[in-house]
């Protein structure tokens, strides 16, 4: 099956420009569930997980990502020993934009305290987590060519959530894992307490 280009005088004069297939695919690799989980570990050869250079792409999805302490962050770090550290140096950005119940407070602006600059601290993706019933945190987070030896690791997140003062706010962070050795593992936590519940899933990109 092919995508078609159109022109600027129709359907008629439309160009194939490549199949679906050759877009490339995502596969799922491995799903992790919290129940009062300190951390969730995605570890390259450990319990079905692949995290070396089959895909030049991962991405990992959060769903209903729940803390168990109000007003904490969700973070991930990156390892390059197989999950013995998670302490990779990063350079990191993020902004956020935010709107709250009431209709009372709006705004769109760069966020200092969840970005980095060569550390090797958890990188934030979303801070300030509300631990109602009703609140959580949903998203993803791509991680590129992490088996390069060559290259910085990028990654790029866009994590939606409800803060514990109900606000709605969306942020966005990218950066990089200031490293040239393989990322062979990558860890999810809580800046405070632990993920009471919610699922993260890995996939691969081709």
């Amino acid at each position: 099956m092919s995508i078609v280009k159109l022109n600027n005088r129709g359907v008629k004069d439309a160009t194939s420009f490549g199949s679906i297939s050759s877009l490339g695919s995502m596969t799922l690799i491995k799903k992790l569930t919290a129940s009062s989980s300190a951390t969730l570990s995605f570890v390259d050869g450990s319990d079905g997980v692949v995290l070396d250079d089959t895909y030049k792409e991962y991405m990992f999805t959060f769903k209903n990502i729940h803390p168990a302490t109000d007003g904490s962050d969700f973070t991930f770090n990156l390892s390059t020993d197989g999950g013995s550290n998670y302490n990779v140096t990063k350079t990191s950005t993020g902004f956020d934009a935010y709107h709250n119940e009431s209709d009372s407070g709006a705004g769109l602006g760069y966020d200092t305290e969840a970005d980095l600059a060569q550390s090797t601290s958890n990188q934030i993706l979303v801070r300030d987590v509300g631990n109602d019933n009703d609140q959580n945190a949903v998203g993803y987070l791509h991680l590129f060519n992490p088996s390069s030896t060559t290259f910085v690791k990028h990654f790029m997140a866009n994590v939606q959530h409800t803060q514990e003062a109900d606000y709605s706010i969306n942020y966005f962070i990218a950066g990089y894992g200031n490293t040239t050795s393989a990322v062979d593992a990558v860890q999810f936590l809580m800046s405070s307490g632990n993920i009471d519940a919610g699922d993260i899933c890995l996939y691969g990109i081709l």
